[in-house]
């Protein structure tokens, strides 16, 4: 459950250029539900608001995921992850990640040197600090996900391509790959959607049957929006589903239900 709160908040996102609208802007909320089979297993949230980092305004997402319910009687989860990112490099200044995770705590703050190519963690919890090496342009897991909305490429990608993103993400940066499968009519509590839908490269393992077991259904319209993913897990699967929206930048483009 912990590892899939983690990617849907990283959904439910080379170099970056402007030419293309924006997909989002400050005000865009998501809530998803997170179900297996017919149990409501949890919640998750993203909210894009506005803060100020050296002297301009930036960007400042909050995602938030929780079991409830049974779920939360058997594993309780309450994470917070948070990023502050240039608003036209997409460039993160700053994250933080809150987790408590059936008793599995961290509390980290990270703060980018993009010009250095360093990132300074601080681990409250362990009252430690360390600084690491990065790669030009890295993201953190958050930006990721607003990085790969926007990105220039996102429509002219053929079948079977991929976006490859160098993320910060638990003291190293790895390749985070997104791939293109095709596109499909998406039923929804909103109507039918119009989907491009792509499969994340994740390690095979003690969770996922494989490395291609995550799939993701995006809006194919300006927003950008993940409508649905879906996790095949190594017993049985879990999915979770757009529950509501508020503070889209251009219409969502659904044909509603009759």
């Amino acid at each position: 459950m912990k590892k899939y709160l983690f990617l849907l908040l990283l959904f439910a996102t080379v170099s970056f250029e402007t030419q293309k609208p924006e997909a989002y802007d400050t005000g865009e909320w998501f809530k998803f539900r997170i179900h297996y089979g017919f149990i409501n297993a949890g919640f998750a949230t993203l909210e894009v608001k506005e803060a100020v980092k050296e002297h301009k305004k930036v960007y400042h997402v909050i995602g938030k995921g929780y079991t409830v319910g049974m779920s939360r009687f058997f594993f309780k989860v309450d994470d917070t992850y948070e990023s502050y990112f240039d608003k036209v490099t997409n460039k993160p200044y700053q994250f933080v990640r809150k987790i408590d995770e059936g008793g599995y705590t961290k509390n980290q703050e990270g703060f980018f040197n993009q010009a250095n190519n360093k990132v300074l963690v601080k681990n409250y919890k362990n009252n430690t600090e360390k600084t690491f090496s990065v790669t030009e342009n890295v993201q953190d897991i958050l930006s990721t996900f607003y990085y790969l909305r926007n990105h220039p490429n996102i429509d002219k990608l053929k079948v079977g391509e991929s976006i490859v993103v160098d993320m910060f993400f638990d003291d190293e940066v790895f390749k985070f790959k997104l791939k293109f499968t095709g596109r499909e009519q998406l039923k929804t509590k909103f109507g039918t959607a119009s989907t491009m839908v792509f499969r994340p490269l994740v390690q095979s393992g003690r969770v996922f049957k494989e490395e291609e077991s995550l799939t993701v259904w995006i809006s194919d319209d300006e927003n950008k929006i993940p409508l649905r993913i879906k996790a095949s897990l190594a017993v049985g699967s879990i999915k979770a589903d757009l529950d509501g929206f508020k503070g889209l930048k251009s219409p969502f483009m659904v044909k509603l239900k009759k």
